[in-house]
């Protein structure tokens, strides 16, 4: 026999669900944001954030971690919530979207490697040529710029202003 009170009546208080979400949300993205922007890949931090933490509290739900669907529903709406704040506040508020959304790093200028920026990603010069190999560029020289971009991919401009080959299935260059 199904007890449909428990199935629709909050186990845990509210309050408690919106503070136990909004603390992994913020915990999370700021982990992600700082040691783990080089490795996002093409989805974005916030995407991939809202993705693993909406599918964790939606199995709980259903899957009676959590004696209530309220409970898991409860935190879905608690994470899609902060992930759409922290994206308005960025787009209102300019000092905001520099933390929410970081800008490009530049690793390469003018042919010549910016070791200072590469360390701070911690991407080595091996690294780096595997990149610039797989866009059909074996000469540093030839290269104007390579950007680490907000979302971990590498964009690459050459000198002469011709674009290298983009491959969509490569998770890093662009």
């Amino acid at each position: 026999m199904i007890d449909w009170k428990s199935l629709f009546v909050p186990d845990t208080p509210l309050l408690e669900m919106v503070v136990r979400g909004s603390i992994m949300y913020l915990a999370i993205f700021f982990l992600l944001r700082v040691l783990l922007k080089r490795e996002s890949g093409t989805t974005g931090v916030t995407d991939l954030l809202v993705i693993v933490l909406i599918a964790d509290a939606a199995q709980n739900g259903m899957a009676n971690d959590y004696t209530s669907i309220a409970d898991g529903i409860v935190l879905v709406v608690v994470i899609i919530g902060w992930a759409y704040l922290l994206d308005l506040l960025a787009y209102h508020w300019p000092p905001a979207a520099r933390l929410i959304r970081p800008g490009s790093l530049i690793l390469v200028r003018d042919g010549r490697m910016l070791h200072r920026n590469m360390r701070r990603e911690l991407i080595t010069e091996e690294e780096l040529f595997t990149q610039l190999r797989e866009q059909g560029i074996d000469d540093l020289e030839t290269v104007k710029e390579v950007r680490m971009e907000s979302d971990g991919r590498f964009s690459v401009i050459t000198r002469s202003g011709d674009q290298p080959r983009n491959n969509p299935d490569e998770r890093s260059v662009t």
